[in-house]
């Protein structure tokens, strides 16, 4: 029998159950699930810390020395899967003590995450960069850590944006077919994107390895598609435009095409659609939010065409519905946040954080435009009315 795995808060559990993947801090629509602070299955990393001398417990309360510990014995956790995921799990269940709203959470087809509403750690890949950093950037991370726990917590009330139900006679969005192919590995193995990985997670190598991006080409006919059935069943404006890139707050590299979608009504909120040479889709959203599709494309992320279609389908209808909110300054760090009301009822998801690169002047005009709108953006008008 094992050490007792009892040196973080309460009785360890299981990982939350997975949400879909690329939403952040995704909620179902029947409720929230439990907060998981503590999860189980480290007590091999116990032992091992037995083994070399080193109490578990002094491991669990200082992030310093943990990482330092991690980055010491790293080729050891790299050879033995079974120790590599307990010391995933010992890490990421101190980092969530750091703070009192933090918590774990599980992504469908990708590692599980720790942290709170404003910052998230990847539990798995924090484990390999610890191994491959240099002395100053496990430095610059410990501080990072470190100050994040610091932060005072945010109690503010979330956003609840309650999408409208479509008029009787709207037209009915329906996805383009999109193309299919086959991707091959370097040695001629079909790769089953989208569910490459089991429950072991991504192969440490295939982070930042991007085999095949012309698999998401399709993006490019589903945003078109969205755009043709904006115009046919709301009153907007449609312009196309390169210089419409500008909305964008981080710069994309080769745009080939840039369209707003404006609807006719004040307190309504605009899309633009940037259509990149990647293959992929950037939407921006409001006034301070862009979101990409994909969210990565590397091979460890597993995205495909049709789950990023999915998610991009789902921001843009919602927003159309008045699913959509953003708030900004939140709390004393001044951050941005939006919030997302799923426009058929399937769920929600929010997110936070800093603006970005945005320009003072920018985000001045987006307090007093946010100011205005003092609550979730409004529905679009429906055409002809």
């Amino acid at each position: 029998m094992g050490p007792a795995e009892d040196l973080f808060e309460g009785q360890p559990s299981g990982l939350p159950e997975p949400m879909p993947r690329g939403r952040a801090r995704y909620q179902p629509a029947a409720g929230k699930p439990a907060k998981v602070r503590h999860v189980g299955g480290y007590a091999p990393f116990i032992e091992f810390c037995t083994g070399r001398g080193v109490r578990a417990e002094e491991l669990a309360s200082d992030p310093e020395r943990l990482i330092s510990f991690l980055r010491r014995f790293g080729s050891h956790f790299e050879n033995d899967r079974t120790l590599s995921a307990a010391a995933a799990v010992f890490a990421g269940n101190a980092i969530a003590r750091l703070r009192p709203d933090a918590q774990w959470a599980a992504y469908e087809g990708a590692s599980p995450t720790v942290g709170n509403r404003h910052r998230q750690f990847e539990v798995d890949r924090l484990l390999v960069a610890v191994r491959s950093a240099d002395e100053e950037s496990l430095r610059g991370f410990v501080s990072a850590l470190l100050d994040w726990a610091r932060e005072e917590v945010d109690e503010s009330p979330a956003m609840q944006p309650v999408p409208v139900s479509p008029p009787a006679g709207q037209p009915r969005y329906v996805r383009p077919d999109l193309p299919t192919a086959t991707y091959y590995s370097p040695g001629g193995e079909p790769i089953p994107y989208g569910r490459q990985w089991g429950a072991e997670g991504p192969d440490p190598d295939s982070y930042s390895v991007d085999s095949h991006p012309e698999r998401f080409a399709g993006l490019h006919v589903v945003a078109r598609a969205l755009i043709n059935h904006l115009a046919a069943t709301y009153d907007v404006d449609v312009h196309e435009d390169p210089v419409h890139a500008r909305d964008l707050l981080n710069e994309v590299r080769d745009v080939q095409h840039a369209v707003r979608v404006t609807p006719r009504r004040s307190g309504a909120v605009p899309l633009t659609f940037v259509l990149t040479g990647y293959p992929g889709v950037v939407v921006h959203a409001g006034v301070l939010h862009d979101f990409p599709f994909p969210v990565c494309g590397c091979d460890a992320c597993d995205e495909t065409a049709e789950t990023t279609a999915d998610r991009m389908e789902l921001l843009v209808l919602s927003v159309a519905a008045g699913g959509y909110a953003e708030r900004y300054p939140v709390g004393s760090r001044r951050w941005s946040e939006y919030a997302l009301t799923a426009f058929d009822g399937s769920g929600s998801e929010g997110g936070s954080g800093e603006p970005g690169p945005v320009a003072p002047a920018r985000l001045h005009e987006a307090e007093i435009r946010l100011r205005d709108v003092a609550g979730p953006w409004r529905p679009w008008p429906p055409r002809g009315r």
